[in-house]
């Protein structure tokens, strides 16, 4: 049998890269209060000092924010927006409908569990229709809370809190010396990514953010890559319905003035710079382990190892995977030479 078939265009996902000040704020309050990584993040040591000059006010909010993970609702509410400036987002907070809020508010799950999410967009006065559906989201590490608090909260109780800290922290990042560099670099990142090639998007997205890996996935048609500061060295990742956004870190050299020393070569030593970092490397370069296994090995407890191990992550020098870790030899060979280079040694 012959068939005869129109032509249909190949459909691909589209990716953008989106840059703005209303981002960063908002991931420098996402990063912040992220409690469990916060001591992997390049700012850590800054923030601990900014904290001294931070307002009760603001400290007071951002606790708040750590412990309701609002965080993530907000970086949501900017993805549906867009909004330029602060004010602009502000304002949105201010005109949006409640089911409009609760919509972009409400995580997605999957496609078997969407027909609850909207359902529990429709009834979001009805406090059960929260519980039924934070139980998609069980043993996460902070949706299944989160969740639960979107049906226990007033929206006027979280428009409130999230109007504050997005102002308090505006006001005081802002008149930080490094600010006007960091939006600086932020920029030409955006401008120098403007231009991609359309149909190699998944080498693309790869190409922009350094080395993050995506894999297409079903119903996302867009994918945003959004350049940061504030939770360097990581790719931070989300999911709505149709839309993947993975934020990654802005290009280091628009960070690193002439001389100094790149973050990279910072955070390495740091993450070397420790006896039971180190033999933890060279039992990874000898094979790969589980968690569970690295524990029974040093007899050491699995905090304390997970804790060691995403020192050893944000440095490049561990990956892992389903639980189970492995050396990244490659960066690890690709470090001594950035040293060589920076010390004017030849390799």
């Amino acid at each position: 049998m012959n068939y005869l078939l129109a032509y249909q265009p190949a459909e691909t996902v589209n990716v953008t890269v989106e840059s703005s000040q209303v981002w960063e704020v908002l991931l420098g309050i996402s990063g912040y209060t992220y409690a469990q990584l916060r001591h992997t993040f390049e700012l850590d040591e800054q923030w601990k000092t900014w904290k001294n000059t931070m307002s009760p006010e603001l400290l007071l909010s951002l606790k708040e924010i750590q412990e309701a993970n609002l965080w993530y609702g907000m970086l949501l509410l900017q993805n549906h927006w867009s909004a330029i400036s602060i004010q602009d987002f502000l304002n949105a907070l201010d005109q949006e409908s409640h089911q409009t809020l609760y919509e972009v508010l409400l995580p997605y799950h999957n496609q078997k569990t969407e027909a609850d999410r909207k359902d529990t967009v429709l009834n979001y006065t009805d406090k059960a229709c929260f519980t039924r559906y934070a139980e998609f989201f069980k043993g996460h590490d902070y949706l299944e809370g989160y969740v639960r608090l979107l049906g226990e909260w007033a929206i006027e109780d979280i428009l409130s809190l999230m109007k504050t800290v997005t102002k308090e922290w505006h006001d005081f990042i802002r008149t930080q010396p490094v600010w006007e560099k960091w939006m600086q670099a932020l920029r030409f990142e955006e401008k120098e990514n403007q231009r991609l090639n359309r149909d190699q998007p998944v080498d693309e997205i790869q190409r922009v953010t350094g080395g993050a890996e995506y894999l297409p996935e079903p119903s996302v048609w867009h994918v945003k890559l959004v350049p940061h500061v504030s939770y360097r060295p990581w790719v931070l990742s989300l999911r709505t319905v149709d839309t993947k956004l993975l934020f990654y870190p802005v290009n280091e050299e628009y960070l690193t003035e002439s001389g100094q020393p790149s973050s990279v070569l910072i955070r390495g030593h740091k993450a070397l710079g420790d006896e039971l970092r180190l033999k933890l490397l060279l039992t990874l370069v000898q094979g790969q382990l589980s968690l569970q296994e690295l524990s029974g090995q040093f007899q050491i407890s699995k905090t304390t190892l997970h804790h060691q191990l995403s020192i050893l992550k944000s440095a490049g020098f561990v990956s892992v995977e389903k639980g189970v870790y492995r050396a990244n030899t490659d960066t690890i060979q690709r470090f001594s030479g950035k040293l060589n280079e920076y010390l004017g040694l030849k390799g």
